[in-house]
């Protein structure tokens, strides 16, 4: 059972409930499957934004499950930015570690579409230590619904079991996570831990909530500002920190860092 606890504990820092209101997987997917063979203009900052998440999200996970990232399994992809800062091998059980370095390849793959797309930019300078997990209670980066839905359904099976050091349940931690990221957002309720009060449940009926979701159980989206405000966990789009260090990049995290 300790065992058990332990990679529950390691998972819990994989908890991602940031979908993307603009998604750049439905643009690719129509542009490198019988779509228009060039990008429209107004999709390219769409495309290049969700650029920022992708490489902490890929630098993430490789790291985690193999202890090193994109500068080995594929360094031009970088395109010469600066190294992840505090990045390390997790101590995960082999079930999570296959899981988490399957989500790591998945964003090489998502990386190098959008750099297939449009020009993108180099790797920010990323902050993925220990210290800027804790500052945010974990968790904050933004991946795509089916490796949510994967991970959330993990952590379901588990909901019940503490987490250490911190001596709350799995179900507690997640809700915590969730009040967070709605503080950091501005946006009112648009993250939900695993377990609800039943009226916050689909169709008010259930208090499991596996899949997030507003009261009609369709997806909430995030605009850039309020992305830019919870992964620099500031709440505000125009102070960088926490997994940017020196801010995010593209063309519309630049324009909220010219307006400081």
């Amino acid at each position: 059972m300790a065992k058990f606890a332990y990679a529950t504990t390691t998972a819990i820092v994989f908890l991602i409930l940031l979908p993307l209101s603009c998604s750049s997987e439905s643009i690719l997917h129509h542009h490198h499957h019988g779509g228009n063979s060039s990008v429209q203009k107004s999709d390219v900052d769409l495309l290049e934004f969700p650029l920022n998440l992708e490489y902490l999200e890929a630098e993430f996970f490789l790291y985690g499950s193999l202890g090193y990232g994109l500068d080995k399994v594929y360094p031009s992809l970088a395109q010469g930015g600066p190294s992840p800062i505090g990045a390390k091998k997790a101590h995960l059980d082999h079930f999570t570690r296959d899981v988490i370095e399957q989500f790591g390849w998945q964003e090489v793959g998502h990386l190098r579409a959008i750099k297939k797309t449009v020009k993108g930019f180099p790797r920010p300078l990323l902050n993925i230590s220990a210290a800027s997990f804790a500052h945010l209670v974990a968790g904050l980066l933004g991946v795509e619904s089916g490796q949510d839905a994967v991970i959330r359904a993990l952590l379901y099976q588990r909901a019940e079991l503490k987490v250490e050091p911190y001596g709350i349940t799995v179900a507690e931690f997640t809700n915590r996570i969730s009040e967070l990221r709605n503080k950091l957002g501005h946006e009112g309720l648009k993250d939900e831990g695993l377990v609800v009060p039943k009226h916050l449940g689909a169709e008010g009926k259930v208090s499991g909530n596996i899949l997030v979701g507003d009261e009609y159980s369709l997806a909430c989206g995030r605009t850039p500002e309020e992305i830019l405000r919870i992964v620099y966990g500031s709440g505000n789009e125009h102070v960088p920190g926490s997994f940017y260090p020196k801010g995010a990049d593209g063309r519309i995290a630049k324009s909220y860092l010219k307006n400081e």
